[in-house]
């Protein structure tokens, strides 16, 4: 059996087939429609799909799933059941990436207390201890430094993100692309030292987009290949699909 996962973020659409926890096709998009879904769909025996937005318009889609997916779970934090305690107070405004991604983080290490970091547009700090999702913190993603930096002043270049390491920037462009990347090194190394220093049974997961910088400059951290966000929906439709 083949389930499909849609996880639509602040500047993308990620739709992923899998069986099991194999995945057999990733496809990611600016946007979503009912042609780009059929793609995604062709030659896949598809029978339940799960959708989680971070835009808030998860039922609009998966309308357009219902057309070709008997089975389609909008993943809501505040009223769909999932397979972890959830301790957030304000459940009906937390993201439903950061909830699915501490979902499949508790599966992947289920002995362990885990700090998952998500470098997306903003960059999330979520923290599962004791079998329960504590919550965490928000911060601007290193592609909202950047465009701040160029927005909000009047001769700053727009600068991207870089894997050069400088001690001192000697050009504007340099002392923006540092300024950014080691500020956010500086802040992520603080909550993982903070974060491993209780006890040595925790780990610390890196993921998104922008993870691939930080990963090699922050040690103790484990780049996740197989992203939480998704093995967490997956665990999440598993868990929901007997409702359909």
């Amino acid at each position: 059996m083949m389930n499909l996962i849609v996880d639509v973020g602040n500047s993308r659409v990620k739709a992923v087939v899998v069986r099991g926890m194999e995945v057999v096709a990733e496809h990611v998009a600016e946007e979503y429609s009912q042609e780009w879904f059929e793609g995604v769909v062709a030659g896949c025996a598809v029978e339940c799909a799960i959708v989680a937005s971070t835009r808030g318009d998860g039922e609009a889609i998966a309308a357009v799933l219902r057309e070709m997916i008997p089975c389609v779970v909008v993943f809501t934090p505040s009223t769909t059941p999932i397979p972890l305690a959830n301790s957030y107070h304000s459940k009906d405004t937390l993201g439903a990436d950061r909830l699915a991604a501490a979902v499949g983080a508790a599966a992947l290490y289920p002995e362990s207390d885990i700090m998952i970091v998500d470098f997306g547009t903003a960059i999330t700090i979520d923290y599962v201890v004791d079998g329960a999702f504590l919550g965490g913190n928000i911060s601007p993603g290193v592609t909202t430094r950047f465009r701040a930096l160029s927005e909000f002043t009047a001769c700053l270049p727009l600068c991207s993100a870089t894997e050069e390491r400088l001690e001192y920037g000697r050009t504007t462009r340099e002392a923006i692309e540092q300024g950014v990347m080691r500020g956010v090194e500086h802040e992520i190394r603080g909550y993982v030292e903070a974060f491993l220093q209780e006890n040595a049974k925790k780990i610390v997961i890196f993921t998104g987009g922008d993870a691939k910088y930080f990963v090699k400059r922050i040690k103790n951290a484990i780049f996740a290949d197989c992203e939480p966000v998704v093995y967490g929906l997956s665990r999440i439709l598993e868990y929901n699909a007997k409702h359909c």
